[in-house]
């Protein structure tokens, strides 16, 4: 069985990554700085490896990466920790993945380019809801389309309860957020923007703000577009940003959330114009399903590439929805 370290492992969003690679017959390795969260993960679950390591000591890194296929980054912030653990994987010359939606913490992974080429390894940065699910949504609507006017991206939540790892990062996570306008990176205009986006069933027509986050660095980097915008419902921005909103309670058997949400990409190239919509639950727990099958199509004996890249660069990215379809994690529709 190979196993696949997963670093911040007792962490809200590294649970559902650990449970996925389980229910995928992978064996996790759990690995955290936490003594105490690690000792009670390996009294609730006395088979699971557990590893303790911090993105501080390169050595307990090295060391909790021996013998592991890839390693699956949950820890954030990632403006701390991706560095540090892409540079172990580097040292393993093992896949690197991560769940940022931080624009800067991809940015500065990208540094590390010409090292995975050498290496012979993947980074890939952002796979999971914030960063890879827009990333495939977009190309396969795109289906091709090498010049390309507009990517417009729009998130409903019906409700936000972020996760302490979610305050943690909002306030390490100062740097200017930034759009593609006339096929550059630039900062969002000043007032934040708003707009009215008309969401499918059963979020309909909702008023949103422009917040864009690490999808406009991933898809900026293998798809040349002239405009690249993301927003997010005002709903969910009001939740987030209430210091009195709790932390999210789980609601079912696998513990996620009641929470519902829709992504919806459209994009135009020329006079052409596509849609792909993708909806489901929990926005921590669907990204354990998106960066585990992001790790799988990685390990393939046909996986090609190296370097820094982009979920929906990597991956056939029909293909890879369907996949999401079939376990039922995910819905998604192209029009």
């Amino acid at each position: 069985m190979e196993s696949i370290a997963v670093v911040g492992a007792t962490g809200h969003t590294g649970r559902f990554v650990v449970d996925e690679l389980e229910r995928r017959s992978l064996r996790p390795v759990c690995v955290g700085r936490d003594a105490r969260k690690l000792a009670e993960l390996r009294a609730a679950h006395p088979t699971r490896v557990v590893r303790a390591a911090s993105s501080e000591d390169p050595e307990s890194l090295n060391a909790a990466l021996a013998g592991c296929v890839a390693v699956i980054n949950c820890a954030g912030p990632f403006l701390d920790t991706a560095l540090p653990v892409a540079d172990a994987a580097l040292r393993a010359k093992i896949p690197y993945l991560d769940i940022t939606a931080e624009q800067a913490a991809v940015q500065r992974l990208q540094t590390r380019d010409a090292n995975a080429r050498d290496a012979g390894i993947v980074l890939l940065p952002a796979a999971a809801f914030y960063g890879g699910l827009a990333d495939v949504l977009a190309t396969a609507a795109l289906d091709g389309e090498v010049t390309i006017d507009e990517i417009s991206i729009a998130v409903a939540l019906d409700s936000w309860h972020p996760t302490e790892g979610t305050r943690r990062t909002g306030a390490r996570n100062t740097a200017p957020r930034l759009i593609v306008r006339g096929g550059t990176l630039a900062p969002i205009p000043d007032p934040q923007p708003k707009a009215s986006w008309v969401f499918p069933a059963p979020f309909h027509e909702q008023e949103v703000l422009m917040l864009p986050f690490s999808e406009t660095i991933t898809l900026s980097r293998h798809l040349r577009a002239a405009s690249i915008e993301s927003w997010i419902n005002a709903t969910a921005l009001r939740d987030v940003r209430d210091a009195a909103t709790p932390a999210p309670a789980p609601a079912d058997s696998r513990g996620r959330s009641s929470q519902n949400f829709v992504m919806d990409v459209r994009v135009r190239a020329g006079e052409r114009r596509a849609r792909a919509t993708a909806a489901g639950r929990d926005i921590y727990a669907a990204s354990a399903p998106i960066i585990v099958e992001a790790a799988q199509r990685l390990l393939a004996p046909d996986a090609r590439g190296a370097g820094v890249r982009s979920l929906g660069e990597v991956v056939d990215a029909r293909d890879f929805l369907r996949a999401l379809a079939v376990t039922g994690d995910l819905a998604w529709t192209l029009a």
